[in-house]
């Protein structure tokens, strides 16, 4: 069965995409610890992040490096956290959260609650971002 992810990137679930290119896709997390937060997935499904071969790891942290320098132009932080936790969804996945401070990155705290709206607005701030 594929991941909620594989599907994403299928079209089958929507989402608020900020970037993608042929190998990888970011969109925001529908339940994210701060503003800003996104996902960083390889379109294709492979189950641990630390599975990637070499050369797909290199160009995925690149990716996610342009992604993330996005993100910090867009949403006002003091650092950009990234974790990689790979519990909850079947499909290699990191994480690129606004921090302000260490506890911004702590999964156990409730997650903040954004209408469709507010996301979509979030991810076109973004998306507006030129790294040119």
């Amino acid at each position: 069965m594929a991941s909620i992810f594989s599907r994403i990137v299928a079209g089958e679930i929507p989402c608020h995409k900020i970037a993608e290119n042929d190998e990888f896709l970011a969109f925001l997390d529908i339940q994210p610890l701060a503003d800003g937060h996104t996902l960083v997935i390889p379109k294709k499904e492979i189950d641990y992040f630390f599975d990637l071969d070499d050369e797909l790891l290199s160009r995925i942290n690149g990716f996610a490096r342009d992604v993330a320098k996005r993100i910090e132009q867009a949403i006002p932080c003091q650092r950009m956290g990234v974790a990689v936790i790979g519990l909850e969804v079947p499909h290699a996945h990191m994480h690129l959260i606004p921090l302000q401070s260490v506890s911004d990155i702590n999964f156990e705290r409730p997650k903040l609650e954004r209408s469709n709206e507010q996301l979509a607005a979030t991810a076109e701030r973004i998306r507006q971002i030129d790294l040119s």
